[in-house]
């Protein structure tokens, strides 16, 4: 046998022990070869020596384990051969027992064990019973857990279980049962006691040599299992009571964490779901140390996964009060254990959750409960710092969005927006961005505005700025998402009621317009447009009987429209102020309210002038004021005028001439419009062309006196565009003769062969002027006057 020695020269002693180990297995298989039973056993004796080492970590002395446990095999199959050639079975039962050490000799007494059952000769319950009781002789843990586990393995298919060739006459599965357990808790036993032998110094090594032990001792439960007889009523009145109180008796942290799993993991679900009280008793009584979260998860997860797999055994979790017996539990453990960390209480309730969502989707109040315990272990905490601790609650406040697919259905939950103030402000968005994203998946419509107040609480991370600490830093990249999602959120927040769209666009009023000037312009756009489409929905004002009066009207709605645009200059977002009122007066143009129209008008104009100083911003300002003042028919003469008077003031007053030129001859299209006869006046056209090339000439001069050299021609051209648009539209007063002089200046210019791009500009409208020629009927005939 190897000698003691020290641990650092472990690999010389199992490369020792191997050889030795292997010499003996030679002789040994030279007298089975034989048939000489005496030497067979003098030599595997010799052979199984080498296994009371202690010198050899588990997974070292596995590696001899297996070298004798093939030897043990074949040494079976010659004492099964010796009781077909006359040796009896009880003599060799005897003969082994007179090996010279204690553990080959209990090695040798299995394996003939393992005969005397295979030949009957005897009730297989009373051979096993003898063989652990008779292992009880080691008590060193590793040599004792080997021995006892190759008990386990030898005597797996020859338990008297229902249905086994061993089945006596008698109630052998309870005596199956018996033997089992009791080769469990003594090398429960065993395995508990490695970890108090040896220095404190060597905790951390001891511990993961009993985690690579481990499944020997789990292998007894996997057997229970297995076993046919093992029946329910057997599991709840046997096998659970005897397990539990083994693991809850030994105080192991690392064993009843292991075996509790086990328990969990190998016994069917139907069985847990009706020993749920049971199991759970247990929890509270473990070590503080134990980490029980997962433990309970692992439950949770597989009885939901029972749950989702059989549909029709959910009548059972009511009859069993599942839902109620988890809650208390968790809540005992919790009690029972004053330390634990923030992040195991809320994922205990996050998987409570999970299992509510799965089993009892119908029972919102199950899961507001879960909500409510879970609230009642974070209060007095304050805000979660515990970055896990957050995640895992973000991931509980995620489970009913990903459940029902419905944040309705979540904003019924009383208790949601009660645990959501416990994150802090990042995590406040993050939950935020779930929120919406699981809104435009699903495509929800928040209908009320008592739900849209409730929304917006919960999503208050994003859409205000009081409770940002001092200091934080947001990338604006992130920021300008997290607000582009907010807009788009707003779109689905509808009513098909216009008093209750009314209170909607309200109540995201009260709340925009408190978030802070840097949300403002990603926040009133969507909030006008959502406005804007209310009053399109409306009923004309002369078939409403209350007109102005009644509780939703177009005028109320301006009013607020213009209350809340008011806001973004201030933002500062001038631009978009600008554009928005230009929308609202197209709108209320629609709706035939002119003094609304003009004000929003008159608001433009102010922020033109008093906000828009960039020569490029102040040209596309301008186009749009035109364009929208074309479209406008509700204003009177006045009005008209006044409005029109300043656009033509502004377009004189760019600062480029080029701009100028285009914006004046722009202009001309606001005195002429084919649909309405009181808005024809041909005078003024001509008045603003004709103002137009005298622009033009001025900057061509311009451009002359500063390079040498003609300017371009190109604003000419322009000009000809809209002189021929005009006289195509019948306008007396834009004559052939002014046509005809037009193309006569353009044609004298120099710059014409000089600039490619005006001579092909200039080509091609000469082109479009003979397309129309040849289209022939008034339009040709009236082309056919022009002299080219």
């Amino acid at each position: 046998m190897i000698a003691d020695g020290a641990g650092e020269d472990e690999e010389k002693w199992l490369a020792a022990g191997a050889a030795a180990f292997k010499q003996n297995a030679f002789y040994m298989q030279r007298a089975i070869d034989s048939n000489n039973l005496k030497d067979a056993l003098k030599y595997s004796a010799q052979m199984l020596s080498e296994l009371r080492t202690s010198k050899l970590s588990p997974h070292k002395y596995y590696d001899l384990y297996m070298r004798a446990f093939d030897e043990l095999r074949k040494l079976e199959i010659f004492f099964m051969e010796e009781t077909r050639r006359g040796c009896s079975v009880i003599e060799l039962y005897e003969l082994v027992q007179h090996a010279g050490n204690i553990l080959p000799r209990l090695y040798l007494l299995c394996t003939a064990g393992s005969v005397y059952i295979k030949t009957k000769e005897a009730p297989a319950k009373e051979i096993l019973k003898d063989l652990v009781e008779m292992c009880r002789g080691i008590q060193h843990p590793l040599r004792g857990l080997f021995l006892r586990s190759y008990l386990a393995q030898i005597s797996r298919d020859k338990l008297p279980d229902i249905g086994s060739e061993y089945e006596g006459d008698a109630d052998t599965v309870t005596d199956a049962v018996e033997f089992v357990l009791l080769n469990f808790t003594e090398m429960n036993k065993l395995w508990v006691r490695m970890q108090h032998q040896g220095p404190a110094r060597d905790k951390e090594k001891r511990e993961k040599e009993r985690s690579e032990l481990r499944d020997l001792v789990g292998k007894n439960l996997h057997v229970l299992s297995q076993l046919e007889g093992v029946d329910l009523d057997m599991y709840r009145d046997t096998v659970l009571p005897r397990v539990l109180e083994q693991i809850v008796n030994c105080r192991d942290e690392i064993a009843q964490y292991y075996l509790m799993d086990c328990i969990i993991q190998v016994f069917p679900d139907e069985y847990h779901l009706q020993t749920l009280d049971v199991l759970l008793g247990a929890c509270p009584q473990l070590q503080p140390s134990v980490d029980i979260m997962t433990v309970l998860s692992r439950l949770m997860e597989r009885l939901s996964s029972y749950a989702a797999l059989n549909t029709e055994v959910l009548p059972y979790f009511l009859q069993v009060e599942a839902f109620s017996k988890l809650n208390n539990a968790i809540g005992k453990v919790i009690e029972a254990q004053e330390d634990m960390p923030i992040l195991s209480a809320v994922t205990l309730y996050s998987s409570l959750l999970k299992f509510t969502l799965h089993v009892h989707p119908d029972r919102l109040d199950y899961a507001d409960q879960v909500l409510g315990s879970c609230i009642k272990q974070l209060s007095g905490k304050g805000k979660i710092h515990d970055t896990r601790a957050t995640k895992e609650l973000v991931t509980l406040l995620s489970a009913p969005l990903e459940k029902y697919n419905d944040v309705v259905i979540a904003l019924k939950l009383t208790n949601y927006p009660l645990v959501l103030d416990y994150l802090d402000s990042e995590n406040k968005r993050v939950m935020a961005t779930v929120i919406i994203r699981s809104i435009m998946k699903n495509k929800t419509i928040i209908a009320t505005a008592e739900k849209v107040e409730a929304l917006l609480e919960l999503i208050k991370g994003l859409i205000n700025d009081l409770d940002e600490p001092q200091g934080l830093e947001v990338d604006e990249d992130d920021f300008e998402e997290e607000q582009n999602s907010v807009a788009r959120l707003i779109h689905m927040l509808y009513s098909d009621d216009p008093e209750e769209m009314v209170k909607i666009i309200s109540v995201l009023k009260n709340h925009f317009l408190t978030g802070g000037p840097k949300r403002l312009k990603f926040t009133i756009p969507p909030l006008v447009v959502s406005a804007l489409k209310l009053i399109r929905r409306l009923p004309e004002e002369g078939d409403n009987p209350f007109g102005k009066e009644a509780s939703v009207s177009a005028t109320k709605i301006f009013q607020f429209l213009n209350q809340i645009i008011e806001a973004l200059p201030s933002a500062p977002s001038p631009d978009l102020a600008f554009r928005l009122y230009l929308q609202c007066a197209e709108a209320a143009n629609k709706c035939d309210e002119e003094p609304i129209a003009y004000e929003f008008f008159t608001q433009a104009y102010i922020l033109y002038e008093e906000e828009i100083s960039d020569s490029k911003a102040q040209v596309t300002a301008l186009q749009l004021i035109i364009g929208t003042l074309q479209r406008m028919h509700v204003f009177g003469v006045e009005n008209r005028d006044t409005l029109t008077h300043k656009a033509m003031g502004y377009s004189a007053k760019l600062l480029k001439k080029p701009d100028q030129c285009r914006a004046v001859y722009t202009c001309s299209h606001l005195f002429w419009l084919e649909d309405h006869e009181t808005i024809q006046d041909g005078e003024r056209v001509l008045r603003c062309l004709k103002r137009a090339l005298k622009i033009a000439n001025s900057a061509q001069q311009m451009t002359s006196a500063a390079r040498g050299s003609t300017g371009s021609v190109t604003l000419f051209i322009e000009i000809l565009n809209k002189y021929l648009y005009f006289y195509e539209k019948g306008i007396p007063q834009v004559t052939v003769e002014s046509v005809e002089s037009m193309i006569q200046l353009i044609k004298n210019e120099e710059s014409l062969t000089s600039d490619p791009s005006a001579e092909s500009f200039f080509a091609s409208t000469l082109r479009f002027m003979e397309f129309q020629k040849q289209k022939g009927g008034v339009v040709g005939d009236r082309y056919e006057q022009i002299k080219v």
